[in-house]
């Protein structure tokens, strides 16, 4: 993944129903390192990764970039749902030359099945379509992972192509700016 390019950034917090999207602070990052050591977050993402190794590479605060919203509930983190361009070295894309801006997201388990990855992906979607009018979005998950792929039809992604990638069967999806978030 690389960065979405010129953007003002940080935006104003944007604010659902139930969530804000905000930028990263220092106080994220002990979600920041559970997201990432989680077996149950990770199972679909490559696995867990070493909490040692963890904390010693996680900066004091994370993530900070553009495309990048931590999702508060209640004031705590539960969640990051991201927009970044995906690398044209890897297989799916809509473009020849890639770079579509992808989707991705992860939530802490405890936050799973609350709604809240449909809420605040699609606020970022929402966010993505008023900094890049008309630019599709790309989404891929592995077709195992039966909750992102509820997700995607959700958020209106439709599939473009299925691949193997990280001894997977991959499901890669496009979403129009016309298609409804949410």
């Amino acid at each position: 993944m690389t960065e979405l390019g010129p953007v003002a950034w940080p935006p104003a917090p944007i604010r659902t129903e139930r969530l804000v999207l905000r930028e990263s602070r220092a106080r994220d990052r002990a979600v920041f390192i559970e997201l990432f050591a989680s077996p149950a977050v990770r199972a679909y993402l490559g696995g867990p990764r070493p909490r040692d190794e963890l904390e010693r590479t996680v900066p004091e605060v994370p993530a900070r970039r553009p495309g990048l919203f931590v999702i508060d509930l209640d004031g705590a983190m539960i969640g990051t749902v991201g927009l970044d361009r995906r690398a044209a070295e890897r297989p799916g894309h809509i473009r020849p030359e890639g770079g579509e801006a992808e989707l991705s997201y992860m939530f802490l388990p405890q936050a799973w099945g609350h709604g809240y990855a449909a809420e605040a992906c699609a606020a970022a979607l929402g966010w993505f379509a008023g900094v890049f009018p008309g630019e599709p979005v790309v989404l891929c998950t592995q077709a195992a992972n039966d909750r992102s792929m509820r997700l995607a039809a959700k958020l209106g992604f439709t599939e473009a192509a299925r691949f193997e990638e990280w001894d997977a069967e991959q499901w890669f999806g496009v979403r129009t700016s016309a298609a409804p978030p949410g």
